[in-house]
């Protein structure tokens, strides 16, 4: 059963059927109280609803309420409405017409009052010529079941010893194992560099014409003609991010901090392009062979892309066993910790996804 809110009403059929539910239960043996739990109301709540073998409806939409005595009247409503379709005020929200009233010594009602009359006579919509905001809709979910079915990719700046001079690391991530699986330094931002490199790691990978899909943010580079149809000749499926919402690219972001945060990183800046791209070489090695990935448990991304993390992880849960049952007061009750292999990795999920499905890079 969905969870039932506090206070909320509940139909005469759906009475009809929670009773039913509680009554053949405790017929079969049931306690009552238990019974009324399985179903999430209260015993208090079943005998409101259950008496004297009739099911009683909900009275609060029949109760009569007396009027507030600051409701506004008729004519005071009437009378925000002409004020409210005047033609100098036609295009202009409650928000501006109240304060422009006020300077005038006038004063009708409140902002929200306003606001409630216009939409009980359904003129509460965008006012004025400008075109009304839409909210961005979320980005596509994707979730990854084995490698080569998700990639995704970003730009970042890499500093160089000439102030205001960048070279640009292009960089590719398969998200189910986090490997790298495409980097290079140039000097610019380039849609026929980003198409390049593309077509290179979906070789490379043995992904050419496998549909997988390649996630970006809307740079000009990820959104330029040149890149997209060499997407679309490569099979390629892309998937962009929201305008201006860089957590809809979770993986890119993280892998690029994970970057910039090594000891090595050269904080005052590359000497020269060669410099940068041996770097980056350097970095994606040891990325991808030696870092243990949190979000893996503790595997690098080259033992989850090629499968021996099952076997690794096997292996680690059973010198954990062993280790407990050599001393086992050391441990007490707590359980060892979770070797388990991580399942799918899913991209931007939606609302009630589940969270051991929601891989975040490290």
């Amino acid at each position: 059963m969905g969870e039932r809110q506090r206070g909320r009403l509940t139909s005469i059929s759906k009475r009809t059927e929670l009773v039913k539910l509680i009554r053949d239960a405790k017929q079969a043996g049931a306690r009552l109280r238990l019974a009324c739990e399985e179903v999430e109301i209260s015993l208090r709540t079943y005998k409101r609803w259950f008496k004297r073998g009739i099911i009683q409806a909900d009275k609060r939409p029949e109760a009569v309420r007396p009027t507030p005595s600051n409701k506004l009247s008729e004519a005071e409503q009437q009378m925000i409405l002409a004020v409210s379709n005047e033609t100098r005020f036609a295009s202009l929200p409650p928000t501006q017409i109240v304060p422009t009233l006020l300077d005038e010594g006038v004063y009708y009602a409140s902002e929200s009052s306003f606001y409630r009359v216009l939409k009980a006579h359904n003129q509460l919509h965008h006012r004025g010529r400008s075109m009304a905001p839409n909210a961005n809709k979320l980005p596509d979910t994707f979730v990854a079941n084995r490698p080569g079915e998700v990639f995704c990719w970003d730009i970042t700046y890499l500093p160089s010893v000439v102030r205001g001079q960048f070279y640009y690391l292009y960089m590719l991530e398969d998200i189910f194992s986090r490997k790298i699986v495409g980097a290079e330094v140039y000097e610019c931002e380039s849609g026929e560099y980003a198409a390049e490199l593309l077509q290179r790691t979906l070789i490379h990978e043995n992904a050419l014409y496998t549909g997988v899909v390649l996630h970006s943010d809307n740079g000009v580079p990820m959104k330029s003609q040149t890149m997209r149809a060499k997407a679309y000749e490569l099979g390629v499926t892309t998937s962009y991010s929201r305008p201006r919402v860089s957590n809809d690219n979770p993986f890119a972001e993280s892998l690029f901090r994970t970057c910039k945060y090594r000891p090595d990183w050269p904080s005052h800046g590359f000497k020269s392009l060669e410099e940068a791209r041996r770097w980056v070489l350097t970095f994606t090695r040891w990325y991808n062979y030696e870092h243990k990935h949190s979000q893996l448990r503790f595997v690098t991304p080259h033992q989850r892309h090629t499968g021996q993390d099952k076997s690794i992880l096997a292996n680690r849960q059973s010198r954990l066993e062993l280790a407990k049952q050599a001393n086992p007061s050391r441990w007490g009750k707590r359980k060892i910790r979770n070797c388990e292999p991580v399942g799918p990795t899913t991209l931007n999920p939606t609302r009630g996804v589940n969270e051991k499905n929601e891989s975040k890079a490290a």
